[in-house]
């Protein structure tokens, strides 16, 4: 398959180590294990998770696949089904119910019963090939998101969401029912995921991290965006009105309030 067939918008290779735990601003979310024995499109799936924040680790072998999702904790595995060494279905029996993480398979496009044997063998999804870099992140996002990431001692943190939890050292910020996890960089309200762009989950962020202190847009802009950045501080009221749309209007709720002259304040009662 050609790597270009699925390139919407190219980026410059850059050098990851996908063993490295590599995210936003050094954020951690799910750890995502990808087995494709085709060096390029492997390389370049990589590249679009590390994009969006994910860790991940490679393999193109299913020996070595087995091995590593047996001995190692994975959130997700992209599998596909034509591997080397033992292909990709097998993987997946073997793996059985003794290691439950879902398992998005790769197939080709007229593999049919491939997709059906996978589901069959416990496969939460598939997508076939050749396919959009779009689509299969947003499988990716689903599969996350009906099987959330756990905690260290194995719970979930979305079931949670209180004011107990709020624990800045450790990256925790909440709002009533509403929780930012710094490391996962997830945002939960009542336990449902919100999808929230980078400089958005940033800018709600220093708004849980200053409950209670209106901030200025200059503060806001300086914050988010950076000492360096150039442009109109109005950006700030653009990213302000994604957050309500996505959280305020979303659960019907009153967070972000607007300090006329001023800026905004997000009050902790």
């Amino acid at each position: 398959m050609r790597e270009d067939s699925l390139l919407h918008d190219e980026r410059p290779s850059t050098s990851v180590d996908p063993n490295a735990r590599v995210s936003y601003r050094g954020e951690v979310m799910a750890h995502i294990l990808v087995v494709e024995d085709e060096e390029k499109l492997a390389r370049f799936i990589e590249l679009e998770l590390v994009h969006e924040g994910y860790e991940v680790s490679k393999s193109g072998d299913g020996r070595e696949a087995l091995e590593l999702a047996t001995n190692n904790s994975y959130d997700l595995i992209l599998l596909d089904i034509m591997l080397p060494g033992l292909n990709g279905l097998e993987v997946l029996r073997r793996l059985g119910n003794t290691h439950p993480t879902p398992v998005i398979l790769l197939t080709a496009r007229d593999a049919v019963m491939d997709k059906v044997s996978g589901l069959d063998a416990g496969a939460v999804d598939y997508i076939t090939k050749p396919f959009a870099i779009e689509e299969l992140l947003a499988r990716v996002r689903v599969a996350l998101k009906l099987h959330p990431v756990k905690e260290a001692g194995g719970g979930d943190l979305s079931d949670k969401g209180s004011k107990d939890m709020h624990d800045p050292a450790n990256g925790i910020y909440v709002w009533k029912s509403l929780m930012l996890d710094e490391k996962k960089h997830r945002v939960t309200y009542d336990g449902k995921e919100i999808t929230l762009t980078n400089r958005e989950f940033e800018m709600l962020k220093v708004f849980l991290s200053n409950q209670d202190i209106v901030l200025s847009r200059d503060t806001l802009l300086e914050k988010v965006c950076g000492y360096d950045y150039v442009g109109e501080t109005n950006i700030v009221d653009v990213y302000v009105r994604f957050l309500r749309s996505k959280i305020d209007e979303a659960f019907d709720i009153k967070m972000i309030e607007t300090v006329r002259g001023v800026g905004y304040v997000v009050k902790s009662e």
